[in-house]
């Protein structure tokens, strides 16, 4: 009887997991709460109107057409009962003899309730549509509305990658768009912020990175506070730790992640940041059969002692390693490959030819570096109709610097 393998969450790593494991060999149930396969790196564009969303969300089911040894169940996984090998989810329970979390994480607002009612999130497509959405709405009630002071200000909190380039594509969309969308708006009164906790932007990158992209930001336009924290917002008015408050509709949280969790895990295994502890071949701390990969995995190496970064390299990366490392515990070998990240390099787009990359061996900005940034993610899209769509998109906003993807999607009733 073939083993019953059960992966929870579709996302980078899942989905490699899966593509890793040899035809025909398992029994392989996928369990996602959504029905696609996600590329969160251009949620930005989506939410700034510059790509369509469709051209990010894949199918989970056209993915695996082939492989007939994959079923996909559309659930959300409850709890995880180790001792009787059971995933209790919303539609029943699933049996397995391996079980791989691959769930990712979600945006953690530190705990500040009020803040978490009130701001926009960008962590699923669905989100980036209703940052699009809203976004779009406010300018349209700038037209009419009698108090326009909240409706000017877009507010981007966390200077991270997500930050910076939400924060670049805005500033592109208030003086190249908004003059020609909406002329009766006086388009020098919107303002861009970028709220960062710590000293530079990109922190996670070299100070080559960070000064240039706090350089660039601010000759767009952008409002960059550095060493700034959000205390309040109460869906008028965000309150800084200066005692500064910044009347705005538009807040968008991209300052920090927490681990999407699954109850029944080990308690030795999670930790304060909502990740699950792993040992180098991604097996959780405390347990046989269960296995973490991805955003929501810790592993401490030798070069990662803290952990390796939430990225999407190092999701691929795992989720390849433990295919073929669960094949071989399955044959009975125990030539084991443990895992390491090799960095290759990261990078960050700011806007049109406004680009920072950080190799191992170089580093460099401007228009070659966008070039780059934009040629190794289409290279991670993954088909090529997708590829193809959003080439053209980024060709033609490039040339004519507009689009017609400008779309309030919502009920009208």
């Amino acid at each position: 009887m073939k083993k019953k393998i059960v992966v929870v969450g579709c996302g980078f790593g899942g989905l490699q997991f899966v593509n890793h494991l040899p035809g025909g060999v398992y029994d392989i149930m996928v369990i996602d709460k959504i029905n696609h396969h996600q590329f969160p790196p251009l949620f930005y564009q989506v939410a700034a109107s510059q790509i369509e969303p469709a051209t990010i969300s894949f199918p989970i089911r056209k993915i695996f057409q082939k492989r007939r040894d994959v079923r996909i169940r559309l659930a959300e996984v409850l709890a995880v009962d180790e001792a009787k090998k059971v995933v209790q989810t919303n539609i029943g329970p699933f049996v397995y003899d391996y079980l791989v979390i691959a769930t990712g994480t979600r945006t953690n607002f530190f705990g500040n309730a009020a803040t978490e009612q009130h701001a926009l999130e960008l962590k699923s497509t669905y989100q980036a549509i209703n940052v699009r959405n809203y976004i779009l709405y406010n300018f349209e009630k700038l037209l009419y509305a009698e108090n326009k002071e909240g409706l000017y200000n877009i507010v981007i909190v966390g200077g991270g990658a997500t930050g910076v380039e939400l924060a670049g594509a805005f500033a592109e969309m208030t003086r190249e768009i908004l003059p020609k969308d909406y002329p009766n708006i006086d388009a020098g009164k919107v303002h861009v912020y970028l709220l960062e906790g710590g000293p530079h932007t990109l922190a996670a990158m070299s100070p080559f990175a960070q000064k240039y992209s706090e350089n660039y930001l601010r000759s767009m336009g952008v409002i960059v506070k550095t060493g700034t924290l959000v205390q309040d917002y109460n869906g008028e008015r965000v309150t800084l730790n200066t005692g500064e408050t910044i009347p705005t509709h538009n807040v968008i949280w991209s300052a920090g992640v927490t681990g999407n969790l699954i109850s029944g895990l080990p308690e030795e295994s999670i930790l304060r940041s909502g990740r699950i502890r792993v040992d180098r071949y991604n097996r959780v701390e405390g347990s046989n059969d269960l296995y973490a990969i991805g955003d929501v995995a810790y592993m401490e190496t030798g070069k990662y002692p803290k952990g390796h970064p939430q990225l999407a390299n190092v999701a691929i990366g795992q989720g390849k390693n433990l295919a073929k490392n669960l094949h071989k515990i399955d044959a009975g070998r125990f030539d084991l490959k443990p895992y390491e990240y090799r960095n290759l390099g990261t990078m960050a787009t700011v806007g049109r030819n406004k680009a920072v990359v950080d190799l191992p061996f170089v580093k460099f900005k401007g228009r070659f570096a966008w070039f780059v940034w934009m040629f190794l993610h289409l290279m991670l899209i993954l088909s090529v109709r997708n590829k193809l769509v959003i080439f053209i998109n980024w060709a033609w906003n490039y040339f004519t610097k507009n689009n017609s993807l400008r779309l309030i999607l919502k009920d009208t009733d």
